[in-house]
């Protein structure tokens, strides 16, 4: 589960990490009274207002139709208004939202961390996820802080650093202390940067988070060091732990179809092709969305129904794939398994009229526990809906129903 900036701070600042502290607004007049806040507490006119999306690159992102960026440095509560009313309501295009953007509902107005003072400001990168590999946490951490750390890779891999964290043991002090030798900090600085490493690390495995990125990591110019941004991943399998967590969730930064989709216990994720799957269970899934491709069409979707399909499930997943305007035929191969093919055969001619006339071909393929019920079931109901058993059947009607409609 993705959060926003703000709520990633909020979990970082419970667990002891020095954040760049911010008031979250969802109005111009809201933002204007946070910044009026965030001056008086820094004693700076000067606030940053962020766009909160599920994005990154919001500093390098437009509003779509003019030349504002996703996040602004402003001196000036008049300056303030303004920014907050060409973000607020509009679209924001970055380099990861693609073309069509994310509206932004919120803005976060932040404190000016880049203040005067005995030394530069400097920044730095940090990120925690789990290397699968390795099975096991990695710190990765750059001199390079507020770049695009994948062309940091790419170009200067020499100025990437990994931290391999052995689980049972969890973040020792020498790899804490480490890292903030690698960016060549001493004194007040290389204390902080340990702490911040430390807290940073506890507020990962606490959480049960899937990853957090802090980019950048500023050292101000008095040595605080301290998190200006935070892009957190929460692992939803751990989510029962943390009700506190729950609540962060934003579905308007979701795909709605998807959202649609978990509310009906259906496992979904949309796809940009013309032939809409569903299947019990993940690993038949991905064989089916390779027969699709193999049969000249794309995968619209990836949809688990589950081990217990029924009508209910099958009606719920016939509607959210009809919901997808490029889908030009349906495959649900089914496996009979824990649930009898004839009961699944029942589900999907009742779930077909229960919605109506479906308007584009439907394949069956069932296999396993009463395969030739279902498959009569099927064949005797008289609708538009083509049984088969075998996956090459599978694959050749697929082949067919796409030449009948002219996608091939």
């Amino acid at each position: 589960m993705n959060i926003h900036e703000y709520q990633g701070k909020e979990i970082l600042k419970k667990y002891g990490v020095r954040i760049q502290d911010g008031i979250v607004a969802d109005t111009p007049a809201r933002a204007i009274e946070a910044a009026r806040t965030m001056m008086e507490r820094s004693g700076s006119k000067f606030v940053v207002v962020k766009s909160q999306i599920h994005a990154g690159g919001r500093g390098k992102g437009k509003i779509v139709g003019s030349e504002q960026r996703g996040v602004q440095v402003v001196n000036s509560l008049e300056k303030v208004e303004t920014v907050a009313t060409n973000l607020l309501g509009n679209v924001l295009v970055t380099i990861q939202t693609g073309p069509e953007g994310k509206r932004v509902n919120k803005i976060y107005v932040a404190e000016d961390a880049y203040y005067p003072g005995a030394s530069e400001p400097k920044e730095y990168y940090i990120s925690i996820l789990l290397d699968r590999a390795k099975g096991c946490p990695v710190i990765i951490s750059s001199t390079e802080g507020g770049m695009d750390i994948e062309e940091v890779a790419e170009h200067q891999p020499e100025k990437i650093m990994k931290t391999w964290i052995d689980p049972r043991v969890g973040l020792q002090g020498f790899q804490a202390r480490q890292i903030a030798f690698s960016f060549g900090l001493s004194g007040v600085a290389f204390k902080e940067m340990v702490k911040f490493v430390t807290a940073l690390y506890t507020a990962y495995t606490e959480s049960d988070a899937a990853m957090f990125e802090i980019n950048p990591v500023l050292k101000t110019s008095d040595d605080k060091i301290l998190a200006v941004d935070a892009k957190v991943d929460l692992d939803d399998n751990a989510l029962y732990r943390h009700p506190d967590l729950v609540v962060m969730r934003d579905t308007n930064e979701e795909d709605p179809l998807e959202v649609e989709a978990g509310e009906n216990n259906l496992n979904y994720v949309k796809l940009d092709g013309n032939v809409g799957c569903m299947v019990n269970g993940a690993g038949l899934a991905m064989g089916t969305m390779d027969l699709i491709k193999l049969s000249g069409g794309e995968p619209a979707n990836f949809l688990d129904v589950g081990g217990g399909a029924n009508a209910k499930t099958v009606e719920a997943g016939f509607r959210i794939i009809l919901k997808d305007p490029n889908v030009k035929a349906i495959l649900i191969n089914i496996f009979g398994g824990i649930v009898r093919c004839d009961r699944v055969a029942t589900g999907v001619v009742e779930a077909y009229k229960a919605i109506g006339d479906i308007p584009v071909p439907i394949i069956v393929r069932l296999q396993g526990t009463n395969a030739a019920e279902g498959a009569q079931i099927i064949n005797e109901s008289g609708l538009k809906v083509y049984s088969v058993i075998e996956f090459k059947e599978a694959a050749a009607k697929v082949s067919e129903v796409l030449k009948e409609l002219g996608v091939n």
